[in-house]
Order: structure tokens, then sequence, then C-alpha cells
């Protein structure tokens, strides 16, 4: 057994929907039994408003958890021990010993705010999946 702490990576093309909403959802619901991180290839100037708004819907702010796009850069690729993907295709870097993930889910991106609920559920449910195998194998 150890006491290390897993460190999740998301990535998406441009950190403003999908990848957003699963690190706040994994961040919420795990506290500190996990480090959580998102970025993006090709991130955007901001987070998509009806992710914001789906999320605020259920209670977790992003604005105020200051969660903005960011760049992946090989060094958190690196850190991680689980990176799941969500539509950067071959762009993500790999690295021997971490664990790969391709979540295949719709692109919240220029939907509204009723076709980014399912999508926010639909991530929901796959971080609480997630929590149970990550927390219990780094024990």
């Amino acid at each position: 057994m150890t006491d290390q702490v897993p460190e999740v990576l998301f990535v998406c093309v441009h950190n403003a929907g999908r990848s957003q909403m699963a690190a706040a959802l994994l961040a919420h619901h795990a506290g500190d039994r996990v480090v959580v991180r998102s970025a993006g290839t090709a991130p955007a100037d901001d987070i998509n408003p009806a992710v914001v708004e789906a999320m605020a819907e259920i209670g977790i702010d992003l604005r105020a958890a200051g969660a903005r796009p960011k760049r992946l850069e090989d060094a958190v690729v690196e850190a991680s021990d689980v990176v799941i993907t969500m539509g950067c295709g071959d762009e993500c870097p790999f690295y021997p010993g971490t664990r790969y993930l391709d979540w295949q889910l719709d692109d919240p991106a220029g939907q509204g705010l009723d076709a980014v609920r399912p999508i926010r559920d639909e991530i929901d449910r796959r971080v609480r999946d997630l929590i149970g195998e990550i927390v219990l194998t780094s024990r």
C-alpha cells in the first residue's frame, strides 16, 4: 500500500468545456484524495459560457475556482498517473508508465445549455467511477 495521492490530467483541444467540467467534478467529488489538472492542445481564450452555467447549476462555480484554459505541457503529462483525453487525438504526448484513457464525449462547443447538461452528467458519472478505480488502487 502507498500513501501517494494519484494525479489526474484531463485533456481536450480547447480546454474550455469537457476537460474543465471533468477536472472540476473530480476535484469536487474526490477533494484532496486526488491531484487534478486540465489542459488543452490549442487552448481557447475563455471557458465556454454554457459550461460555466451548467456547472453553476450543480453548485460548482468555475470562475470562482479560477478555472481557465491552459496549454498542455509535457511536464504536466509526465507527472500524471492517469491522463484522460477527450478529443485531442494524436497531439497528446505519451509517456510509458502513465495510464491513458480516452473518453469519447460530445463537444459542448457552440452548444446551448440544454445540450451541455447531458454531457456534464455523463462526465459526472465517469468521474465517480474513476474515483473508485484510482483512489482504491493508490492506497
